[in-house]
């Protein structure tokens, strides 16, 4: 299936686009992440009353939120799925009834590059002088997209990009672009900023090349910045994730970062020192540099992590220690994009769940596998972030892609898991865990994540009882249009958004 190039507004069967055109650039073209699975998708809709195979729980209350990266324009040079345009998908739950909108982040970059009528800035995979404008985040070169992470904190959703940029909010229910996050300092945040459900705190970093080359923050839950201190590191790094206890967050500092003699000539190229030990800097939540404890421990890279929680002198960490940070080029790939798709591709860099133990008393960093398959991009449930949790449901992907074909169900007190696979050419989303209205236990919920059927041609909204998601979807929503596919997604109660909304 190939796209329109055309941003026009047009009824649909089972909604109307939005009345707001904008240009599309982009032409038809064979690049592997810009067609079948990936190919963009530039209508957007906002559909109620969708056909349902099977039938919606009423014992949910909430919304899914997915973000995709949708090219609009055709790319300077190479093109990297992770400069496509951040589009968030939304469906919403309350009754039985559900209701879907899409709408593209209207990042600066994406209003600049509407008014220019073409691309402006390159992508990842080349040169930062091919840029006509100075770019956003650590990297500097490139357009702040707001295509990788989506939060929900404040009654709105944050959408972010992982080299840092702003902080883009909207209506979790309307999809209103609201102001940009003013608490975001110049540097920019990062993608993976955590919410604490606890107490509404959002715990963000961010990470340049200049020094201090990082700081942390926390936001309160009336979306006013609460704490903010510059974290120290030998140099520039490349961290993507972090994570939270009740009175911890957990920053890292990797040793696979960009190569420091060649920055100065604008070469962003990361190489891994296996020589070098990973550090992990823990510090309380409203703590300042001089209250960074370091731990170090065995080389790798992490991309995301699942969850941490306090155990008597010890915090202890879970989430996907790569094998392999830096693999050799993939022979298949796509010719002239070999590295792009190798490290795209989760079976070449070898991620596994992994448990991580800091010991605050001694100092000493234990580890330990927790299993040996290839899984990333896990959730939990996340009334549980910072705290001791039972279960994890992690996204198995295709190899040689990156694309996500199921999941796998953890019960990490027993070690029992169980795997769900979306079926021939069905591709999903990072899940969302939907607790169940009246819960009784962590499991009491619904995955819920977004598929796409390439040989239907078509994207559904697809629900599993997360107690037993081997029984298969307690239903099937089918969307008015067809998915690109994407990084991230979360979900977010009801309850919660309508309060913050009333107290905003």
């Amino acid at each position: 299936m190939g796209f329109e190039p055309t941003g026009a507004a047009r009824d649909v069967q089972l909604g109307k686009v939005s009345q707001e055109p904008f240009k599309v650039t982009l032409k038809p073209n064979e690049h592997p992440y810009m067609t079948g699975a990936w190919t963009p998708q530039h209508e957007e809709f906002t559909a109620e009353d969708m056909p349902v195979i099977g039938t919606i729980p009423t014992d949910i209350d909430g919304v899914y939120v997915r973000n995709t990266e949708n090219p609009v324009h055709e790319p300077i040079g190479r093109y990297h799925p992770f400069d496509g345009d951040g589009m968030i998908h939304t469906i919403s739950f309350r009754d039985g009834k559900a209701a879907y909108r899409n709408r593209f982040v209207r990042t600066k970059g994406f209003l600049a590059e509407q008014a220019a009528g073409h691309a402006i800035w390159a992508g990842l995979a080349e040169h930062p002088s091919l840029s006509q404008q100075p770019g956003w985040g650590a990297h500097g070169g490139l357009k702040d997209s707001s295509s990788t992470d989506v939060i929900v904190h404040a009654g709105a959703i944050l959408s972010t990009f992982y080299q840092c940029g702003e902080g883009y909010r909207l209506d979790p229910y309307t999809m209103e672009q609201l102001e940009s996050a003013d608490w975001v300092p110049p540097e920019g945040i990062s993608a993976h900023p955590k919410v604490d459900e606890k107490t509404g705190d959002l715990l963000f970093f961010n990470y340049s090349k200049a020094a201090p080359h990082m700081h942390y923050g926390v936001v309160g839950p009336d979306n006013r910045l609460k704490h903010f201190t510059p974290i120290p590191l030998p140099g520039a790094r490349l961290p993507h994730d972090m994570a939270f206890t009740t009175n911890y967050s957990i920053l890292n500092d990797f040793p696979l970062f960009w190569e420091e003699d060649l920055l100065p000539k604008g070469i962003h190229a990361a190489r891994f020192h296996p020589e070098m030990k990973s550090r992990f800097g823990i510090i309380p939540r409203y703590g300042k540099a001089e209250d960074v404890r370091w731990f170090e421990a065995d080389a790798t890279y992490v991309l995301h992590f699942l969850n941490a929680w306090e155990e008597g002198d010890e915090i202890v960490m879970d989430g996907y220690f790569q094998d392999n940070p830096v693999p050799q080029t993939s022979p298949d790939a796509w010719p002239g994009h070999e590295r792009i798709m190798t490290f795209l591709d989760q079976n070449m860099l070898q991620p596994k769940l992994h448990r991580w133990r800091f010991n605050l008393k001694t100092g000493e960093t234990t580890e330990q596998r927790l299993d040996d398959r290839v899984l990333e991009f896990g959730i939990i449930n996340n009334q549980y972030g910072g705290v001791k949790y039972r279960y994890a449901y992690s996204a198995v992907s295709k190899p040689g892609w990156f694309l996500f074909t199921g999941l796998v169900k953890h019960d990490m007190d027993t070690g029992e898991s169980w795997a769900v696979d979306f079926g021939p050419e069905r591709y999903g989303s990072e899940p969302g865990f939907a607790p169940r209205i009246g819960a009784t236990s962590e499991d009491d919920g619904y995955l819920i994540t977004y598929v796409t059927d390439m040989i239907e041609n078509r994207s559904e909204c697809v629900i599993y009882d997360a107690q037993k998601p081997g029984d298969g979807p307690v239903a099937r929503i089918i969307l008015p249009g067809r998915l690109s596919s994407g990084t991230h997604a979360t979900w977010a109660q009801g309850e919660t958004i309508r309060a913050s909304q009333a107290a905003a």
